[in-house]
């Protein structure tokens, strides 16, 4: 019986459906890893050694600039692998940014030899690397667009209005990490909202109240 089995039916049935050689062995050789949250994942300027499998948790990935300011390129979530992780394992560069588990994670770690046997030799390996690469790419492609192009507040009002909770447990840190943007900035835009009577402002989270209003933000851009 594969090692493992029960998970990759649960999060990567389509490793055990192809049913090619080469990624059972693929799979035999991947190692089932525990990460506890808030845990370096890599660093800027590391190597990369090992393709990443997210089973459980999630994983942020972020730019940090020198006077400390955070910008969130993306979230890593079960059933995905990592863009930075494959286009390092690709193109043999070191990590541009660095990534941390937002919760406690699972993951299956396969080495880069793994990785560059499987990728040579099976089809459907080289289809769910690229597939899942471009999908990540063009996400991350949008992100740093609304960054440049978008205003502050379009950007903000949409990342309040993508959860479908009233309340949001969020800092003014977090938000702005996420937009890539200070916390002043932040802080000084959302006291706007909760002026017009659009959000209201609690220690640690937003709290919508006007959703509509926020909507109708967005749409006027």
């Amino acid at each position: 019986m594969l090692k493992h089995q029960a998970l990759w039916e649960s999060s990567f049935p389509e490793f055990l459906q192809c049913g090619e050689s080469k990624v059972v062995s693929l799979m035999e050789s991947a190692t089932l890893v525990k990460i506890p949250a808030g845990q370096l994942v890599f660093s800027s300027g590391s190597s990369c050694e090992n393709y990443l499998l997210l089973l459980t948790g999630c994983v942020k990935t972020q730019l940090l600039s020198e006077g400390g300011r955070e910008m969130l390129l993306y979230q890593v979530l079960p059933g995905d692998s990592c863009v930075l992780t494959t286009s390092c394992l690709l193109s043999g560069d070191e990590y541009p940014a660095e990534a941390y588990t937002v919760e406690d994670t699972s993951a299956f770690v396969i080495s880069s030899h793994a990785f560059y046997r499987c990728l040579e030799q099976s089809a459907f390996f080289r289809e769910f690397v690229f597939k899942n690469f471009s999908a990540r790419l063009s996400s991350v492609i949008c992100r740093l667009g609304e960054v440049v192009f978008e205003g502050i507040q379009w950007r903000l009002a949409k990342e309040l209005l993508s959860s479908n909770v009233e309340s949001l447990q969020l800092t003014h840190q977090d938000l702005a990490s996420k937009l890539g943007s200070a916390r002043e900035v932040i802080s000084r835009n959302l006291k706007q909202f909760e002026a017009k009577g659009w959000v209201k402002l609690n220690r640690g989270a937003v709290v919508i109240l006007d959703r509509d209003a926020l909507k109708k933000l967005i749409q006027e851009r």
